[in-house]
């Protein structure tokens, strides 16, 4: 089990008059643990891809902790959850947003008090409606203190919060967690951690719809885990049980819904051991994906589900977790990409052993999924990743670590799966000049993520010969020289590229030198 979780249930036995106070204890011991792992220095070798820390989270008013997934808007902002800090110290609703110079800027659109707002959303992250408002759960708080589902709705004054369901403990469940999924009539979808009386009890699956008097919920499954749910296009809704159920919960046209257990995981898959924070994944075909955590000889799964004859579904192994250095214990779900390579992070492993970002290339024809580690995080670029990532249009992954930082307070990356694109362009001046004249040439490096990193260098060439090097600065390098021949020089510039940004070459300028007497 998730060495979180285990703090975690401490915090839900306790009951919910305590859970704060036993929260807060447990995230300053913790913290001031990851504080002194801070201080180590980490020799760091060179990694085939490039990761960005976007925002470290201090665990103040901006929050800490950050473990649920992202969710990413038409415009580029990110938004999550902490499950600490904010004004109360009982987690945030946050957005990150580029501030135009190749930083991003924080802003809290809610911090939670933990009474009747809700407070200490757990993997949880937030998803939008069509229109703008955002919803979410709150695992603890509520007006019964057993947790909220929330909206939060934009307006000329910032973000409003309105609880649209409280928990009671009971017959209703209690403790929401990994957020919720929302169908094409805007009922909502989620899980809590406990159904039934008292804690302890068989986690459930919940609908909420709304409706004129409020919104109205219906306990759907009886047998639900913290994994969160998946939607198909027909309606039908899956999930995992803590039982190492895969069940399929489909509409009954009144109104109801027909619950049936597709399958029992087996072996190396089976969650009842540590778990999965992950919803499935579904593909076109009706196949499902999803990740396990590390028990026995195995340090975890990635694994697929496909129908049968028959009623049954063939459970395959895409890749086992085994050695370190390759990351252990898939603690979120998996992304997709286009062409069918999977994308997903490990909460330990790697090479200094604060886990990974991992890719498992598509097979071709007959072969095998293959693994590719994009990222082993070191600590001070965040620790223990948890959350799902998500995937822009231009290849680069999105994720949240709760551990780690510049704080010890976890981190918003970026992970590019492939590299930037750039363009290089060359001028000089003056051209022409007079022979001994100092000619400045200036390089401009560009791409679609911004200019490459200041103190990167540029080669200033005329055919095979290197004239000079100029050092990048905000996307631009110079190099001045005064001893080229009278006639016409061609000089081209050349980005050797890096990790994040590829390698490219301008086009040549024809620099002419004219004699003293010209």
């Amino acid at each position: 089990m998730h060495f979180a979780e285990r703090n975690r249930l401490k915090i839900l036995a306790a009951g919910p008059g305590l859970a704060r106070w036993e929260a807060a204890a447990i995230h300053t011991a913790l913290k001031l643990a990851a504080i002194v792992v801070l201080l180590l220095i980490f020799a760091r070798s060179a990694q085939s891809h490039a990761q960005t820390v976007l925002y470290n989270f201090t665990g103040g008013s901006d929050g800490g902790w950050p473990e649920g997934g992202l969710t990413m808007d038409g415009a580029g902002n990110l938004y999550g959850t902490t499950y600490y800090g904010g004004t109360n110290d009982a987690g945030t609703v946050f957005e990150l947003s580029p501030n135009g110079s190749g930083g991003w800027t924080e802003t809290v659109l809610h911090s939670f008090t933990g009474g009747a707002d809700g407070g200490f959303p757990y993997v949880a992250n937030v998803i939008f409606d069509s229109a703008g408002n955002l919803y979410g759960t709150a695992e603890h708080g509520g007006a019964y203190g057993y947790g909220v589902v929330y909206e939060l709705s934009p307006g000329a004054g910032g973000w409003t919060e309105t609880v649209l369901y409280n928990f009671t403990g009971g017959a209703s469940g209690g403790y929401p967690v990994s957020g919720l999924i929302m169908d094409g009539l805007g009922n909502l979808y989620g899980v809590t951690w406990i159904y039934g009386e008292q804690y302890g009890a068989t986690p459930g699956t919940f609908e909420l719809s709304p409706s004129a008097n409020g919104w109205t919920e219906q306990v759907l499954w009886g047998t639900g885990s913290s994994s969160g749910l998946t939607m198909n296009a027909a309606g039908d809704v899956f999930g995992l049980g803590w039982d190492d159920s895969v069940f399929e919960l489909s509409p009954n046209g009144s109104g109801g819904w027909n619950g049936a257990v597709i399958c029992f995981l087996a072996g190396h898959l089976r969650i009842s051991y540590g778990g999965s924070y992950g919803p499935l994944v579904l593909d076109q075909a009706g196949n499902v994906y999803g990740t396990s955590y590390g028990q026995g000889k195995s340090e975890g799964t990635v694994y697929e589900l496909s129908p049968a004859e028959n009623g049954s579904w063939t459970q395959t192994v895409l890749h086992s977790f085994a050695a370190s250095k390759d990351g252990v214990n898939p603690y979120g779900g998996i992304t997709f990409d286009w062409a069918g390579n999977i994308y997903g992070t490990t909460d330990g492993g790697g090479e200094f052993g604060d886990g990974t970002v991992f890719e498992l290339t598509a097979p071709v024809g007959t072969g095998s999924y293959k693994e590719k580690v994009l990222w082993s995080f070191n600590g001070t670029d965040g620790s223990v990743p948890s959350g799902n990532l998500i995937l822009d249009s231009a290849g680069r992954l999105y994720g949240t670590a709760y551990k780690g930082g510049t704080s010890g307070e976890g981190v918003v990356f970026e992970v590019a799966t492939q590299e930037e694109k750039t363009t290089t362009a060359i001028t000089s001046s003056p051209n022409p000049s007079s022979a001994g004249q100092m000619v400045t040439f200036s390089a401009t490096v560009a791409s679609g993520a911004g200019a490459p990193p200041d103190g990167e260098t540029v080669t200033f060439e005329h055919g095979v010969k290197v004239l000079g090097t100029g050092t990048l600065s905000g996307g631009t390098a110079t190099f001045a020289i005064s001893t080229l021949a009278v006639g016409t020089t061609p000089v081209k510039a050349v980005y050797g590229g890096d990790a994040k940004f590829a390698a490219s070459t301008s086009k040549v300028v024809e620099q002419v030198v004219q004699s003293a007497g010209e």
